[in-house]
């Protein structure tokens, strides 16, 4: 019987060798970017959806290019000085790529960028361990938006629920969860089953270099407090 390639060693030195080629096709990437477009800023994000990002990337995807992953293989791509940079001030946007950050390469002029970024936002379901934004709680009685089979279900996310005449009903008032508290893997799936989105994805613009122009955005993110970091 032929063994199965899922079980195949690798051994440490080819897993490093293709993560070192993976990373050198990355390089070139941005650094292809770099030559072909004239602008290019540094974006951070939070709440990443990873569908969504993928949609507003393809929206624009005609007039740029996105770039995501690691802060310090961005760096080396455009160059961390003044003495290595592949173009003139792109060591200053260098600096910038600091946590969850990524690079947006472009030839649509700074007031399109800045409207499509604006622009961009999604609401979605929070996740385990997200704060909560506002206390949801559920008052006794009828549930009437469950249907019958859910009755399991909600027990086990430590509802005080029971079946009345086939309807589920609330035996007590229940507390889903309490603004600015960490979510719990209950909580998160209770107000997914209630519609009720309490994350937003968005991007925001930190810095960019169009042409030999180079500008902050941020407030409080000036180039000495990203050194000093």
């Amino acid at each position: 019987m032929p063994k199965s390639k899922r079980n195949r060693a690798v051994t440490l030195s080819k897993t490093k060798k293709k993560g070192r080629e993976h990373k050198e096709v990355i390089v070139n990437s941005i650094r292809e970017a770099a030559e072909k477009f004239p602008s290019v800023y540094v974006f951070a994000f939070e709440n990443m959806r990873n569908l969504k990002f993928k949609q507003f990337r393809d929206s624009i995807k005609s007039s740029g290019r996105f770039f995501l992953g690691s802060n310090k293989v961005m760096q080396i791509a455009l160059g961390r000085s003044a003495s290595d940079e592949i173009k003139p001030g792109l060591h200053k946007i260098s600096k910038f790529l600091r946590g969850e950050t990524g690079l947006f390469f472009t030839d649509m002029s700074e007031e399109e960028v800045k409207k499509v970024f604006e622009e961009f936002e999604v609401f979605d379901f929070a996740r385990t361990g997200c704060l909560a934004t506002e206390k949801v709680e559920l008052k006794e009685g009828p549930l009437t938006e469950f249907s019958h089979e859910m009755e399991p279900f909600l027990r086990k996310q430590g509802m005080p629920v029971r079946l009345n005449k086939g309807v589920i009903e609330l035996i007590s008032d229940f507390v889903v969860c309490e603004e600015g508290n960490p979510l719990s893997p209950e909580s998160s799936r209770i107000l997914r089953l209630l519609g009720v989105k309490m994350t937003l994805f968005k991007l925001h613009l930190i810095c960019s270099l169009r042409g030999y122009d180079f500008e902050v955005y941020r407030e409080g993110l000036e180039e000495s407090d990203v050194e000093s970091s």
